[in-house]
């Protein structure tokens, strides 16, 4: 029955996508995409000039050039790279709107390409740019899914484009987009690419799984904190293309980020290699990371051939502040100081580790001990990280803001093994201590302690802790944990 009924939607609709010559997603075409998305960048070339020699009209290539130009940025962020490439948006659109508006990939390709050029654009701190893009995008892709309900690749970008405009903290790209009165949702956006991770490999453009899957880990893992994100990762992981490079990226960046740097450094010493994969620096600054995380000694290895190889933009002022922290832990203050140096005269300031990482260097030094807390905890040795302060309390650190670090890191010691109450008590002693604070701890106790409360279903002191991050004095990461309170504050109902 549901089958005579699709083919009568899809007679009815003129959705025989084969049928327009001049958007075939045909398998040479399907060897491209699959070849880029797996950071065999080369071979990707090769096989678009191909089809492009073979059918010249086919304006699907158009779409996989840019899917070429948009992943050689991400894992180059060069900016000379950048400025070269980045007048092929308006070549390639002006080609695509000349093309069937009657194909389902008409809308599709021009939203694509403009999505990619944003996502980019922003890496590179052009929020105007970005935020035309994203708007031209979100408006193509909701005609598109009107008109096409069952064109399945609609939904990862629309998908990735509600999580955007749903998660935005304020700032530049966000005030752009306000402009245009665009609004996104972001678990709405979550729920459909979550529900198209089941449905995409049933249906004809399973291809498409490997993207679904990049765009997906990053956002439960980066955006909305899912506790579940290495379990989801694992199983999502299953079923990607084993030859990949961007799986083995995807695989090491969410267990770092998740608290589980053993299984990051295990990925990151299996990952692919070879000329026919595209150079990556930033798996060599994971690395570092894991490794500092774990208090491995050659972690400042890693770090160094990151700085020396890497062509980007991105974590350069971080890898020194860790090179920073790494001489700190070992007791050579000149080193430190000269690594701070370093922090404050290099690099860029396009990226978020990066402004944080001058703030810390522009801050007296930290405690070594909180440190190396902070440290373990982040690489998920929470018993060592608890280990350390068993015998410590407030009063061993004479700074204020050490004090209100020592509190903050044991709720989050706690609440990682999740025993929520003693999580909920240094929470609020780090709120209580904090609150006039310029320092974030107290705004991210308030957010931790509303999260638990949430998962309680105890709505009324959820919203009490959401509430708080509002008149605390932090500068810190004030933009970012005040979008976290509000999307909590929308969860449980309260507008």
């Amino acid at each position: 029955m549901f089958g005579k009924l699709f083919v009568s939607i899809i007679i009815l609709l003129g959705l025989n996508v084969k049928a327009f010559a001049n958007f075939d997603f045909n398998s040479n075409c399907v060897k491209a995409y699959k070849s880029i998305i797996a950071l065999r960048l080369a071979e990707g070339r090769v096989l678009i000039d191909r089809e492009k020699a073979q059918h010249p009209q086919n304006s699907i290539t158009i779409l996989l050039d840019n899917y070429y130009d948009f992943f050689w940025l991400l894992t180059s962020e060069n900016k000379a790279d950048f400025d070269k490439l980045k007048s092929n948006k308006s070549v390639r659109i002006d080609r695509l709107e000349k093309e069937n508006e009657k194909s389902p990939y008409y809308n599709f390709c021009i939203a694509q390409v403009n999505l990619q050029w944003a996502l980019v654009h922003s890496r590179f701190g052009e929020y105007t740019a970005a935020g035309l893009e994203i708007n031209r995008a979100y408006h193509l892709l909701q005609e598109n899914t009107k008109r096409y309900p069952l064109f399945l690749p609609d939904n990862i970008p629309l998908s990735v484009v509600n999580v955007l405009l749903g998660s935005l903290p304020n700032g530049a790209l966000k005030s752009v987009l306000g402009f245009f009165g665009v609004r996104g949702d972001t678990q709405t956006g979550v729920k459909m690419l979550e529900t198209l991770s089941a449905s995409l490999p049933r249906s004809e453009y399973a291809y498409h799984y490997d993207e679904l899957i990049y765009y997906l880990t990053y956002i439960q893992t980066d955006v909305i904190n899912d506790p579940a994100a290495y379990t989801k990762m694992l199983r999502f992981r299953a079923n990607m293309d084993t030859s990949s490079l961007l799986r083995d990226y995807i695989a090491s960046y969410v267990a770092l980020r998740t608290g589980h740097s053993t299984e990051a450094i295990n990925f990151l010493e299996k990952r692919h290699h070879g000329s026919e994969y595209q150079t990556y620096s930033n798996f060599d600054y994971l690395h570092a990371l894991a490794k500092m995380n774990r208090a491995d000694n050659d972690a400042s290895n890693y770090f160094n051939k990151f700085l020396q190889t890497t062509r980007g933009t991105s974590f350069i002022k971080d890898a020194y502040l860790h090179l920073a922290w790494s001489a700190l832990l070992d007791g050579d203050n000149q080193r430190y100081k000269a690594f701070v140096q370093l922090v404050k005269r290099n690099g860029y300031l396009y990226n978020e580790k990066d402004k944080q990482a001058l703030e810390e260097a522009n801050d007296p030094p930290p405690n070594t001990i909180l440190l190396r807390v902070r440290l373990f905890f982040d690489g998920g040795y929470y018993e060592k990280a608890l280990s350390i302060l068993a015998h410590k309390n407030a009063n061993d650190f004479p700074l204020e803001r050490d004090k209100i670090e020592y509190y903050y890191r044991l709720g989050r010691i706690y609440d990682a093994v999740d025993n929520d109450n003693e999580a909920i008590k240094y929470y609020q002693d780090a709120i209580n201590t904090g609150k006039n604070s310029n320092y974030h701890y107290a705004a991210s106790s308030a957010i931790r302690t509303g999260l638990i409360y949430e998962q309680r279903k105890d709505n009324q002191r959820a919203r009490n802790a959401y509430n708080m991050v509002f008149a605390f004095k932090n500068r810190q990461f004030k933009n970012s944990l005040e979008q976290k309170a509000m999307d909590g504050l929308k969860r449980i109902g309260v507008q």
